[in-house]
């Protein structure tokens, strides 16, 4: 399956501000986005201002959410109609279907500096859900399960250079996380409070919505 493999902060300055595609990394002094102070896009052209269209701005929501979780477009229009399909907020059933996948709780619970680095570690066969070994970073994890390393991946060295730097992070409160035991359990569904992605997730349902 095709994805992006060129420079990430090619992204961020297409969206004009920290996507944290590096994790950790990018609140260094010498990330290229600390010196931009407003949208700049990458290219010959990047510099030219331009007014957006009301439609400009919506896309450019649905690709900076695309592109934060590393999900392909025919993915990520398949989690829109999902989330339509439920009852509530389209637009919060959306982020939350997003903040679910596998990869994603596993950054958050610290399993990884990003969450390209927490998709590899699912792709490899490094994680167990409720006992079970689990290799797909879009699987959609419920309340009540308990995600954690593998026993004999738990004393690599790669976990602990992963744990040095995700030491400080802040998990999230729907998450319970055990760092000493690289393990973690989700607690409740995330509400929208409760994720911090910069996301206007009402201009991605009026894309949709047209």
């Amino acid at each position: 399956m095709a994805r992006y493999t060129g420079p990430v902060c090619r992204l961020c300055r297409r969206e004009g501000e920290k996507l944290f595609l590096k994790g950790e990394k990018c609140s260094k002094a010498c990330c290229p986005m600390n010196n931009v102070k407003r949208a700049v896009s990458p290219g010959q052209h990047g510099t030219s201002r331009r007014k957006v269209s009301e439609y400009g701005m919506q896309l450019r929501e649905k690709q900076k959410a695309r592109r934060v979780y590393g999900v392909l477009e025919a993915q990520f229009r398949n989690y829109f109609a999902n989330a339509d399909r439920v009852p509530g907020v389209t637009g919060e059933n959306l982020l939350r279907l997003l903040e679910l996948r596998l990869d994603n709780v596993s950054y958050r619970l610290g399993l990884g500096r990003s969450r390209t680095e927490a998709r590899q570690v699912v792709r490899h066969g490094l994680l167990r859900v409720n006992g079970k070994n689990v290799n797909i970073p879009s699987y959609q994890v419920k309340v009540g399960d308990v995600i954690e390393v593998r026993d004999k991946a738990k004393t690599a060295q790669r976990f602990k250079d992963i744990t040095e730097v995700t030491a400080s992070r802040v998990v999230p409160a729907w998450l319970a996380a055990d760092a000493s035991n690289l393990r973690g359990a989700v607690s409740s569904l995330p509400t929208r409070d409760q994720i911090d992605t910069n996301v206007r997730e009402t201009l991605i349902v009026e894309l949709y919505s047209k």
